[in-house]
């Protein structure tokens, strides 16, 4: 089994500096007032023009963002490669609400494609699909509201630019992954993913990834659906496997608009939930591939058991561990020491343009199960181990 207490191995390509920032970083985010606060106070302040964007990029951006542009993000994806670590890059803005910003957006995904069939550390690409169209027009798709005239050619070019993403990436041999997004918009995101899947995944390999967030109550019997379809119509399923990243704002709108709220009442039910999902992809691996998008040590080791009571090489094919670009470094570097199929999430942009990105990250670190607590202990470790290094080196 694979050991994820190795902090040696997990930190190997982080300066002692880069570590202490990253515990002062992780300090702040096990605090859910400041994070709360701190996030509408960022937002107020970049509106006023406050010249902060320099704290900002030698903080938070550093610790969770590749670069500005694909281009500077390179030598990260060469050092993250020679530790056996794949890539896949995203520019993280967020919020278009323009034809001219949906079609910016078309052309970063089609330049990172592009980017990625030369570079055999790039293997995946990834999408929101709001980017390319807008909520609103999601929203009354997801709830099978008729478009007007307007709308309904507005959502032609949003089927276009989806499309063109999903061919290009199939002609290049990248695989492309389709964010999740919230429960309201996520009907019409789940049946354009799956036209895409029948038309792009025929043959032995997936191509096209939805994303299944098992927060959700009804993400289990909607995969067991999606199975037999896949099975029936003889295509593969491309499935990133996370827990979700969206559930205060479900919640509470549940609440606001006096319906039953779409997640799971706890914590032990998302996980059950999702140790359900897992199983039945893994038993189901001529159909699926599977991306785990996990900090779970939990997960990354039941899928590691599997495959080794299956007497499975740790390179699978159709299997993939995945993990935020500066959390869980301890569960990525370790399985990739091991040989396993590991790939970070490398988001780049200009530091303004990916502050909502920056947010969700610290907020996502203050739940109760978040990610900062183990973080914390983590790095600790290897700061005193290093210390210690040192000091028998000395004598």
């Amino acid at each position: 089994m694979v050991r994820f207490e190795n902090t040696k191995t997990a930190y190997k390509l982080k300066t002692d500096q880069e570590l202490r920032k990253a515990y002062l970083l992780f300090r702040l985010f096990s605090k859910q007032l400041l994070v709360r606060f701190g996030g509408k106070l960022v937002l107020f302040l970049l509106r006023l023009r406050i010249p902060i964007k320099g704290i900002l990029k030698n903080t938070v951006y550093q610790q969770f963002c590749a670069g500005a542009t694909e281009n500077d993000s390179m030598e990260l994806v060469d050092l993250l490669s020679d530790l056996n670590v794949k890539s896949y890059m995203h520019y993280a803005a967020e919020g278009q609400r323009t034809d001219k910003g949906m079609d910016a957006s078309l052309n970063h995904v089609l330049e990172t494609l592009s980017h990625s069939s030369a570079n055999s550390a790039l293997p995946f690409a990834v999408f929101k699909a709001t980017a390319f169209g807008s909520t609103h027009l999601f929203k009354k798709k997801s709830a099978e509201i008729p478009l007007d005239k307007e709308e309904s050619a507005a959502w032609a070019r949003v089927l276009d630019r989806i499309r063109r993403c999903c061919e290009y990436a199939k002609s290049k041999g990248i695989r492309l992954l389709i964010d999740a997004e919230e429960s309201w918009l996520q009907k019409a995101i789940d049946e354009i993913a799956l036209d895409m899947m029948r038309q792009y995944n025929r043959g032995e390999q997936a191509f096209i990834f939805n994303t299944f967030q098992m927060y959700r109550k009804d993400r289990l019997a909607y995969l067991e659906n999606l199975l037999e379809i896949a099975q029936k119509e003889k295509f593969q399923l491309g499935i990133k496997l996370v827990r979700g990243a969206y559930m205060e704002k479900e919640n509470l709108r549940a609440v606001e608009k006096g319906y039953p709220s779409p997640i799971c009442v706890s914590k032990q039910a998302t996980d059950a939930n999702f140790n359900a999902a897992l199983k039945l992809i893994l038993e189901n691996l001529n159909r699926c591939e599977l991306f785990l998008g996990s900090h779970s040590e939990e997960s990354a080791s039941k899928v590691v058991k599997w495959m080794e009571d299956q007497k499975m090489p740790p390179n699978h094919p159709k299997i993939w561990f995945s993990q935020l670009y500066g959390m869980a470094d301890h569960i990525s570097f370790n399985l990739a020491a091991k040989g396993y199929q590991v790939i970070k999430y490398l988001p780049y942009g200009p530091v303004k343009e990916v502050i909502p990105y920056l947010i969700r990250r610290a907020e996502e670190n203050t739940s109760v199960g978040g990610q900062s607590p183990r973080e914390l202990s983590l790095i600790k470790n290897e700061l005193k181990r290093r210390r210690k290094a040192k000091f028998q080196k000395q004598k």
